[in-house]
Formats: C-alpha cells, sequence, structure tokens
C-alpha cells in the first residue's frame, strides 16, 4: 500500500509541476505578444467558409430569439438582457455559450429575422469579450468559437454592412492570435487537437493568414502522430473522442482542397484509421460501446460521419493499440476492455472498467456498462468511473484504478486523472472449433492484495451462447485461498431488459426488447438482482437493474457463468407477454 500511494503522489506531483510550467509559458508568451494580439489584424476579407457537419434543429432558433438558451440541460431565460451577462447556471452551460455552436440553428431557420438575430449577438460577443470569465478564454472554448464563427460566417456576413464586417474580422483574427499564442497551455489530449485544428482553420480561411499554413499543419501532423494511435483510437481510450475529432477533420480536409492546399498525409492517415474504430465499436442497434467516458451515441452525428467511411467488410477483431476486444458469431456481438489506462494526461474521462464487457444481440443489448449522462456529468462522474459501474469483477469493493481525489487539485488540473491502475493486460485469443475463447488477466489489484483477475470467456461459433469464468489468482500464480477479501461480478444490464430470478437461484431469465428469451446461469453460485443505473440514455439517467454474484476468495477463487440463448417454449412465451405489459421506468 506504501508503494502505491507513493507512486500516485509522485504522479500527481509531476501533472502539477508540468501544468505550472505549462501555464507560466503561456503568460510569457501572451505577454510578449499581447499588444500584437490587442492592434487591428491584417485581415480585410473572409477567404471561404469551412462545411458544418453539425446537425441543426431549426425550431430552436426560436428559443433563441425569445431569449431562451438551453445547453447541457440547463434553461436561461435572459428577459431583455445579453446572454453573456447573465449568470451561467454551470460551468458546461457556459462553454457551449462561449463556443457559439448553437448559430447553426439559427442558419437552419433561414430568415431575415434569424440572420440579424445571430449579428445582434456575436455583436454582443465583440463588445463584451474582455469582460467575459476566464472560461471563455479557455483552450479549447476559443478553438470551438473560432470554428464555429467561420463555419457561419455566411449567416452572419451575408447582407451586412461594412462595418460590422470589418469588426467581425478584426475579432476573429485576433483570437486567432490568442489562440496561436496560448497554444502550449492547452491541455493535452482533445484540447490540443482542437486548439490547432481552429489554427489551421484560421490560417485557411482568413486572408493574409497563409504565412502560417505551413507551420500549423505541421505542427497538427505531430499531435495526430502522437494522439491517434496506430489501430485508428485515440490515445484517450474514449470511443466519443473518435465522433468529435471526425465532425472537424471531415471538413479541415475538404478545407484545404478547396485552396488547392495538399492536406498533410497525417490528416488523411488519421481519418483512413479512426473511421474502421468507428464501426469497431458498434453494437447491433448502431450504438457504440460505453468505454472511458463514452455516454448516449448520438446517431445523428454518426450516420453523417459514416457517409464518408469509404472502407468496407467486417470490423476488426481486435484493437491492441488502443486495447479492445471484439468478438461476433451470428447476431451475437460481444466487446471487451483490455487495455491499461491512457496516460494522465488524457485520462480525465478515463473509467475503472479493465476487463469489463458489452453483449448485444442483433439490435438488443443486454450487458452494458453504466457509461456517462449526456448532461449534469459532474453530478454521476465519480460513480460512472468506478470500477462498479462497470460489468466486471471488482475486488474488496476497490476500483482498479486510483483518480486525482483532492478538490483543489482537480479544480487546477481541469479534471481527476488517473494516477494508478493495471500496469499490464496480457490478452490470448484462440480460434477453436466450437468458437472463439478469449482470455485477459490484469494486475491492477496485485500492488494492494497481491491478486490478479483473469478472465475467460468462449462464444460459440452460432452465437447463441456465451461461456465466461472470472478466477482471482495469487500473484505469484497460486489460487487464492487464504484471503477474507470480498468480490463481487457485476453484469449491468440494458434498461430495455426484463429480468427475473429462477426458482433456484442460480440463474436469471432475460427478455430482451426483440422478445428474445436468454437464460443466466451461475452453477455453483448465487445469483442475485440487484439496482443499478444506466446513464447513456438518450433522454437521461434509466432504472435498471444488474446481476451480481458475490463470494470470498478463500471459498472459491473461480466463478463459472453463461449466457444462453433459450429456444421457444410455453415458459419463453410466457415471460415475453409479461415483458410486453411491464412498463420501463425513467430515474
Amino acid at each position: 500500500m506504501a508503494r502505491g500511494s507513493l507512486f500516485s503522489q509522485t504522479r500527481i506531483s509531476t501533472l502539477v509541476l508540468d501544468r505550472v510550467a505549462r501555464r507560466t509559458l503561456a503568460r510569457l508568451s501572451w505577454t510578449a505578444t499581447g499588444l500584437r494580439c490587442l492592434m487591428p489584424g491584417r485581415t480585410d476579407r473572409l477567404l471561404i467558409a469551412p462545411q458544418e457537419l453539425r446537425t441543426a434543429d431549426a425550431t430552436r432558433a426560436a428559443e433563441i430569439y425569445a431569449g431562451r438558451f438551453v445547453f447541457a440541460g440547463k434553461i436561461v431565460s435572459c428577459h431583455g438582457r445579453s446572454p453573456f451577462d447573465v449568470p451561467a447556471p454551470s460551468e458546461d452551460w457556459e462553454i457551449a455559450l462561449h463556443g457559439f455552436a448553437w448559430l447553426r440553428h439559427l442558419r437552419a431557420a433561414d430568415s431575415a429575422i434569424t440572420r440579424a438575430n445571430a449579428r445582434s449577438l456575436v455583436d454582443e460577443w465583440i463588445a463584451r469579450q474582455r469582460r467575459v470569465s476566464t472560461l471563455a478564454w479557455r483552450a479549447d472554448v476559443v478553438a470551438r468559437r473560432i470554428i464555429s464563427l467561420l463555419s457561419q460566417a455566411p449567416l452572419l456576413l451575408n447582407g451586412t454592412d461594412g462595418r460590422f464586417y470589418r469588426r467581425f474580422l478584426r475579432s476573429l483574427s485576433r483570437e486567432v492570435r490568442y489562440l496561436r499564442s496560448m497554444l502550449v497551455d492547452a491541455p493535452d489530449g482533445l484540447p490540443r487537437l482542437q486548439a490547432l485544428i481552429a489554427l489551421c482553420y484560421g490560417s485557411l480561411c482568413l486572408a493574409n493568414q497563409g504565412g502560417y499554413i505551413n507551420a500549423v499543419a505541421r505542427r497538427l501532423s505531430e499531435e495526430l502522430g502522437q494522439q491517434i494511435l496506430a489501430d485508428g483510437g485515440h490515445v484517450s481510450r474514449n470511443p466519443a473522442v473518435l465522433i468529435e475529432l471526425l465532425l472537424d477533420l471531415l471538413p479541415l480536409r475538404q478545407t484545404f482542397a478547396a485552396r488547392n492546399v495538399a492536406p498533410p498525409p497525417a490528416l488523411l492517415n488519421a481519418i483512413d484509421r479512426m473511421m474502421p474504430m468507428l464501426r469497431f465499436f458498434r453494437h447491433g442497434d448502431g450504438q457504440l460501446a460505453l468505454f472511458n467516458g463514452m455516454g448516449a451515441t448520438p446517431n445523428d452525428l454518426l450516420a453523417t460521419i459514416l457517409i464518408y467511411d469509404d472502407s468496407r467488410g467486417a470490423p476488426m477483431a481486435g484493437m491492441p493499440h488502443s486495447g479492445y476486444q471484439r468478438m461476433a458469431a451470428g447476431s451475437l456481438v460481444v466487446l471487451m476492455d483490455t487495455g491499461v489506462p491512457p496516460p494522465p494526461g488524457v485520462s480525465h474521462e478515463a473509467h475503472a472498467g479493465c476487463l469489463s464487457f458489452e453483449l448485444s444481440s442483433g439490435t438488443s443489448r443486454i450487458v452494458v456498462n453504466c457509461g456517462l449522462p449526456a448532461t449534469g456529468r459532474d453530478n454521476w462522474r465519480a460513480f460512472a468511473r468506478g470500477t462498479a459501474a462497470h460489468s466486471t469483477l471488482v475486488f474488496h469493493d476497490t476500483p482498479s484504478c486510483q483518480f486525482v481525489e483532492l478538490s483543489a487539485v482537480k479544480r487546477f488540473l481541469q479534471g481527476a486523472p488517473i494516477v494508478s491502475g493495471p500496469r499490464e493486460v496480457e490478452v490470448f485469443r484462440e480460434a477453436l472449433p466450437e468458437g472463439t475463447l478469449l482470455t485477459a488477466i490484469h494486475d491492477a489489484y496485485s500492488r494492494s492484495f497481491n491478486v490478479l483477475h483473469r478472465r475467460a470467456l468462449m462464444l460459440a461459433g452460432d452465437g447463441h451462447r456465451l461461456d465466461g469464468e472470472d478466477t482471482l489468482v495469487h500473484g505469484g500464480g497460486a489460487v487464492v485461498h487464504s484471503s477474507v477479501d470480498d468480490y463481487a461480478v457485476r453484469f449491468h444490464l440494458h434498461p430495455g431488459v426484463k429480468a427475473s430470478r429462477l426458482g433456484d437461484a442460480r440463474g436469471v431469465m432475460l427478455v430482451l426488447p426483440n422478445r428474445e428469451v436468454w437464460i443466466f446461469e451461475s452453477p455453483e453460485a448465487t445469483v442475485t438482482l440487484e439496482d443499478s443505473v444506466f446513464l447513456a440514455g438518450s433522454d437521461g439517467p434509466r432504472r435498471t437493474v444488474q446481476i451480481v454474484i458475490r463470494g470470498q476468495a478463500n471459498e472459491a477463487a473461480s466463478v463459472r457463468w453463461s449466457f444462453m440463448r433459450s429456444p421457444t417454449s410455453p415458459a419463453a412465451t410466457t415471460a415475453r407477454h409479461q415483458a410486453r405489459r411491464e412498463p420501463e421506468l425513467p430515474l
């Protein structure tokens, strides 16, 4: 325990010192270029407006015109005041407001009133931009604002007078220069990539910025090479990051072509690698697996991205660099997390879900992880990141990863990164005559309890059965017999699944939304049904249940279980009818 604690403290100190150094360099850079950034820029015209791939809702334009701003699950009515003068109800709401991505809804309405409303709101921002909170000048927020203003420039500039045109371009060029000077302070991971993407857009779309194209394209190529892994996953291991990046990188590729500038090869290669990775994470219903910060899948955005997917064929079986495995047989799909935590600097959204898996049959998901909600994430993040919120084994009620816990440190680091977790995950995959065998073992509990967790999954070739075994082994290889530490093997069920315990307490009958009946069994253990919550619902958190097998390592160090598709029978037919009558419960 002492060695693990010392290791975690060293990690935290390194992160804090790195953040202090970056912030100091950024302030020095801003001081050196501050006067030039505040002077009127040389940009006098807009050359091109990039395409916006994010879907828009024209009905929201009426809400904005009426002074109602709905972001991140919060509603603010301005009552005649500027939205930039209204106290923000949450940090996510404020980020969305200052990011200006909502301009696309006004453009979708395409009327003289919405164009005038958009120009008025942007004019209010320009007049107040030096008085807004520091959150509006965070690197990722500035990057989103630059991309949004450039993408919606036709809405703002068509039919406007020369005075607003010049004021808009001066403000935009100042923000581009500010972001260029503060790039060193951009956090690792997605925020830094977003900043570089915004700078690429600024260099391509604004006049007299061509001299920066080669330099910023080179920086973007280097960052893509570091963050996009060889198999197409992001270094943060979060599937949601792939969607965010592709929504910006695909139009950027087109913007390079429209300016007759060759896109960087690293940009093209990154897009080509990320597309198959998105298909790798998809279940039969089109939703992405809930690993490491993924929430509800934005189906509209995912469908838009996949239009650009030129790759064909079945998804890959394993992504060794990202640390995921996929098994498929018939209509059954299994996705499993078999990777170590991402580096601390990009682990602010990563979860302690090593060896967790998700299971789906056709368009019905059966076993899931809890995921994260679309709004109100701060209220659920601590729970959702814990091992107990994942379909895996939890030993001694202890998460497999340790997060930064001090509030002051979390505020300074803008999140709670992972400071310790599994150092090594061994994965073995074998094709057998009867199906596919996948075995993985991680050492997250070895430092504190001298225990390893091994999980083996066997998927039948016809897709009608999944067998599993979870084993606790001593660090030296011997099975644990003398420990009194408790363990719990959890299987969180999708809220669309109706579950009822069998009479022998060794199994559970599951009725899926597609009316299939599955049986979960554990012949040597007592099976219970406990409350759970599904956080990644499109309509918010939902009540659900989880199958739990509890025990003590000194009694049994191995738990065998199975999911089996049930053949048609009178009992199965009755279960289908009962499941059809039971309502789904919101949280």
